[in-house]
């Protein structure tokens, strides 16, 4: 018998799940090689052996390994279980949009082999991409295939900066006008966070009001980690442009510049100003402070945990109440997203007190609360390489635990996707039938 290679989705989305058989197998062990070259000049792989039986097939979405870099049947887990194998070569000046070619290699018990491949796509064929650097405005805007006009998200970045891309283009592949918004290490934009006024938000939520027109006048807000801390600023400082927030990993309160300011400012200086003011933030006069756990790794020479500074921080009760973002002015739905095991900070317990907060306020928009267990900071779109739990802080350049595992981090990015496009569905149709 031939061997023979079967995937449902050889070119498409990064963000499609791919079903993956082999046929034509001698009976006994066979290995499993995958293999990525990063458009920054990595290289990620992964392997694992299986056991074939009489009939010669494997499928990998129904027969688990019996050992190797992911244990369970998944045909998707060759992707997310990869590992760095070689660093990058090259720090490209933007995220990359280029397409990823997952490479595989299968050898049964008799030594054959049968090579197969497939694509992953950020941009969908039909959406247009475009340097946005008008009205002060830093961003890249993608726009879906069609001429009439599609509800929008402006998508925010973190602690490290940047111009949130990828992200941005999935949103326009499943049919939403997109900002991928840079506030700061973007073209035209400071090198920190520090002292970012809330009006450089205002300016370009209006832009996109004024300039774009979206459908019915939706405009959500999504951000990850600060850029969801952001997010839940905006919609509270201004409901009147923004119709639903979306929080990965967010924050309560805020907080200051902490990794991500200048180097010459304490930690506790100013991220945010209105109208010519710093928003206060939790850790300024905080008798709770202890830097010890943002500092300093345990062991020693692991990479640091540095949640608990956070969760000590929040143990003062009028620290917390002045910094305390303002979630029932909110115009609109919310979904908050958080693993239980977030090595950056509480994410589960922020989202958790939201949620409270606004439910005891009896706010009138739902908000929903997606909790991933055993999952950690780095919650996005699925189907990528999760074995990197810890990462250098693009701007402190400190090596930061982000806590979870591969697998829990992996399921968190497939569930969540899903309970973000099935919100930004409900949000749109609801804001439609109130017009």
């Amino acid at each position: 018998m031939n061997l023979q290679y079967w995937i449902d989705v050889d070119e498409g989305l990064i963000d499609q799940p791919r079903h993956i058989r082999f046929s034509g197998l001698s009976a006994g062990e066979a290995s499993l090689r995958v293999w990525l070259q990063g458009a920054d000049g990595s290289r990620w792989e992964s392997q694992a052996r299986f056991l074939i039986g009489a009939q010669g097939e494997l499928d990998l979405a129904k027969d688990a390994p019996q050992s190797g870099d992911w244990l369970s049947a998944d045909a998707m887990a060759l992707v997310w279980s990869m590992q760095q194998v070689k660093p990058p070569t090259r720090v490209p000046s933007q995220e990359s949009l280029a397409a990823q070619c997952i490479e595989l290699q299968l050898t049964d018990a008799k030594g054959q082999q049968i090579a197969g491949a497939f694509t992953q796509y950020y941009l969908a064929a039909g959406v247009q991409r475009r340097e946005i650097r008008e009205d002060g405005i830093s961003g890249t805007l993608f726009l879906p295939e069609g001429d009439q006009p599609q509800a929008a998200v402006v998508v925010l970045n973190g602690s490290g900066g940047g111009t949130p891309q990828q992200r941005a283009a999935l949103y326009a592949a499943h049919g939403y006008t997109a900002l991928a918004l840079g506030y700061f290490k973007a073209p035209g934009r400071p090198e920190h966070i520090s002292d970012t006024p809330l009006e450089y938000f205002q300016q370009a939520l209006e832009w996109v009001a004024n300039t774009l027109k979206p459908k019915d006048g939706f405009i959500a807000v999504a951000g990850l980690s600060r850029g969801a801390e952001l997010a839940l600023l905006l919609g509270s400082y201004f409901p009147g442009l923004v119709s639903a927030v979306i929080g990965y990993v967010p924050s309560s309160v805020v907080h200051g510049t902490l990794r991500a300011g200048r180097p010459e400012q304490p930690r506790d200086a100013n991220a945010w100003t209105w109208q010519g003011q710093p928003l206060t933030n939790v850790w300024q006069n905080n008798p709770r402070v202890d830097w010890r756990p943002f500092d300093v790794a345990e062991p020693a020479g692991a990479p640091i945990r540095q949640a608990p500074a956070f969760v000590a921080v929040q143990q003062d009760a009028p620290s917390v109440a002045r910094a305390r973002i303002p979630v029932e002015n909110i115009n609109g739905p919310l979904l908050l997203i958080s693993g239980d095991d977030d090595g950056f900070w509480p994410s589960a317990a922020y989202s958790a007190e939201i949620e409270a907060d606004l439910h005891a306020r009896g706010h009138a928009w739902p908000v929903e609360h997606v909790l991933n267990q055993g999952a950690g900071h780095a919650i996005g779109f699925p189907y990528v390489p999760t074995t990197m739990i810890a990462r250098l802080h693009p701007v402190a350049r400190v090596l930061i635990s982000g806590g979870g595992t591969p697998a829990a981090n992996a399921l968190a990015n497939q569930h969540s996707w899903g309970r973000v496009l099935a919100f930004l569905d409900r949000a749109v149709a609801a804001r439609s039938s109130a017009r």
